[in-house]
């Protein structure tokens, strides 16, 4: 339970992925890394309501949200303090400037992969170095 820190409450991450099959695949990877999951969510308007009204440990991000690109939600986790990755099939040439040390998994992706930092970055948020 990688996730989960000393008083053992699942860290929440939220799933912002339009490919069901990718999405799925992603739930069941943090899930099994000790993750309560939100979404997954396909919206861009849904995703940036769910971001305004509720608070996450960490989020991944798909830039491309049926040809939308979803840099306003990663704009509104920054504002929020939501430490986050993209799982994308952009280059990091494409990104703008302000996301450049935003961690990128490219598709297709290794979902264990994106899991293991997703909880990595929740536990950081919640149990803060001082």
């Amino acid at each position: 339970m990688a996730c989960q820190d000393h008083d053992r409450r699942a860290c929440r991450v939220l799933i912002v992925e339009d490919e069901y099959f990718l999405a799925a695949d992603l739930e069941l990877a943090l899930r099994e890394e000790g993750a309560q999951v939100v979404g997954p969510i396909a919206d861009l308007s849904a995703a940036l309501a769910q971001v305004d009204r509720d608070g996450f440990d960490a989020a991944v991000l798909d830039i491309n949200l049926h040809d939308e690109h979803a840099y306003s939600i990663a704009d509104k986790l920054v504002e929020h303090g939501v430490p986050f990755v993209f799982a994308t099939g952009y280059s990091a040439e494409v990104l703008p400037d302000r996301f450049s040390e935003v961690e990128r998994f490219e598709k297709p992706y290794d979902v264990h992969a994106i899991a293991k930092k997703i909880a990595e970055l929740g536990r950081l948020r919640r149990d803060p170095v001082s």
